[in-house]
């Protein structure tokens, strides 16, 4: 072979793919802090304890794992006020303590259901309770993404083979392929919340959650190289 053909024989072509995998949520993360204020650091802290007890003994009633509940944030704060002629004054202590759940159980045969576990929380801690934030994920999540995977995959193949159609080559062997993991995360919904107060109760009816569907993408880049049809 000359190498004038052996040059015209070679060359590359690559791609990118992206792909997505839709499915409902299976799993809930929520965010449940604790806020006392007293006028005292020890009597704020305490009150905060005896809150978050009651809470955490409210999801274990509802069924949920002591490994499902994690204290993820603890801190004790003073607040102040600014006294004309003479600077700040401290009128009171804040303590606040944040716990991340995890619920496992959140379809709709799922008893009792999310909104029912979240607003026992909110019964039990009283005007004490606020509500941080609510994820929604999936337990499986790799499976999902495997899915996402393939349709990034043949999303990236069909342009390959559109392009080498038109350069009159056939696709030879991948060279490199190469996974954005930065797209490889969850469009879970989101939802965002502050409990208002509540006297007794939780006021009726639980608000309900829905859970919709996810979305998760994948986006790869792969490299082909070019060759001739045979004739």
């Amino acid at each position: 072979m000359s190498k004038k053909q052996s040059d015209d024989d070679t060359g590359t072509v690559t791609t990118f793919g992206y792909g997505t995998a839709r499915a409902t949520p299976d799993l809930m993360r929520v965010t449940i802090s604790i806020e006392t204020r007293a006028s005292k650091v020890a009597l704020a802290y305490g009150q905060a304890g005896e809150r978050v007890a009651a809470v955490t003994d409210s999801l274990r009633s509802d069924g949920i794992a002591g490994t499902d509940i994690a204290t993820s944030g603890l801190s004790v704060r003073a607040e102040t006020v600014w006294v004309e002629g003479g600077g700040s004054k401290i009128t009171g202590y804040v303590a606040t303590t944040d716990l991340t759940v995890v619920l496992r159980d959140i379809g709709e045969t799922a008893d009792p259901g999310p909104a029912t576990i979240i607003a026992n929380c909110v019964d039990a801690g009283g005007d004490d309770v606020r509500l941080g934030g609510l994820d929604l994920g999936f337990a499986d999540q790799e499976s999902l993404l495997a899915r996402a995977r393939d349709a990034a995959w043949d999303n990236a193949l069909a342009k390959a083979q559109q392009y080498a159609g038109r350069a009159q080559r056939t696709l030879g062997p991948v060279v490199e392929i190469t996974e954005n993991t930065a797209s490889a995360v969850p469009a879970a919904p989101r939802l965002m919340a502050v409990a208002a107060p509540m006297n007794e109760g939780f006021g009726g009816a639980p608000v309900p959650v829905e859970l919709g569907e996810s979305e998760i993408s994948a986006t790869i880049r792969a490299t082909w190289h070019l060759t001739h049809p045979l004739t």
